[in-house]
C-alpha cells in the first residue's frame, strides 16, 4: 500500500485519465461492523445480522450489506489519494455501483482506485474514480463504482 501524493489541485487536474492510484490496506469485516451498519440504517435483512440462519443460506455466512462496502469508500480512498493544497474536497456522487459477489463477514476487503475523468470548473476540480473493492482470495470484486469527487482550490 502506497499513498498517491498529488501537491497541489492543479497537479491532480494534469492528471491522465486511466491512471491508477493504487491500493489500500486490507480491512476486516467483522460481523460487529455488519451489524453496527444494520443498526445505523435501519437494514436488519437476515442473510446480514443472523448468523444462524445465514449459515443455512445461499453464502454459508452472513455478508456485508452492499452499501456498507461502498460507504468503506471513504477511508479506503483516503489510504491511496492525497490532494494536498485543496481548500475543500467532496464527496459528490455516484454514476455507477454494481455488487458482483457477497462480501462474506470474517473476510477482509480492500480497494483499487483509479482515475477515469478530471473536470475542471471555477474553483475547482473534480473527478471520477473507478473503485474496485476486492475480497481476499475471491477472483470476482465485491463492489465495482464511479464514484465522483470535487477538490477545491
Amino acid at each position: 500500500m502506497a499513498i498517491t501524493v498529488f501537491e497541489s489541485v492543479e497537479a491532480l487536474a494534469a492528471t491522465a485519465p486511466g491512471t491508477a492510484l493504487g491500493r489500500s490496506g486490507w480491512k476486516d469485516i467483522t460481523q460487529q461492523r455488519v451489524d453496527l451498519f444494520a443498526e445505523a440504517t435501519g437494514d436488519h435483512q437476515w442473510i446480514h445480522v443472523d448468523p444462524v440462519r445465514a449459515a443455512a443460506g445461499p453464502f454459508g455466512t452472513t455478508i456485508a450489506h452492499g452499501y456498507l462496502t461502498l460507504s468503506l469508500a471513504v477511508p479506503l480512498v483516503a489510504e491511496i489519494l492525497d490532494v494536498r493544497g485543496a481548500a475543500m474536497a467532496l464527496n459528490y456522487g455516484t454514476n455507477r455501483v454494481r455488487f458482483p459477489a457477497p462480501l462474506p463477514v470474517g473476510s477482509r476487503v480492500r480497494l483499487a482506485a483509479t482515475l477515469m475523468n478530471v473536470e475542471q470548473g471555477a474553483g475547482w476540480v473534480q473527478v471520477v474514480l473507478e473503485l474496485v473493492f476486492e475480497a481476499e482470495g475471491q477472483d470476482k470484486p465485491v463492489c465495482v463504482a464511479e464514484t465522483v469527487y470535487r477538490f477545491y482550490r
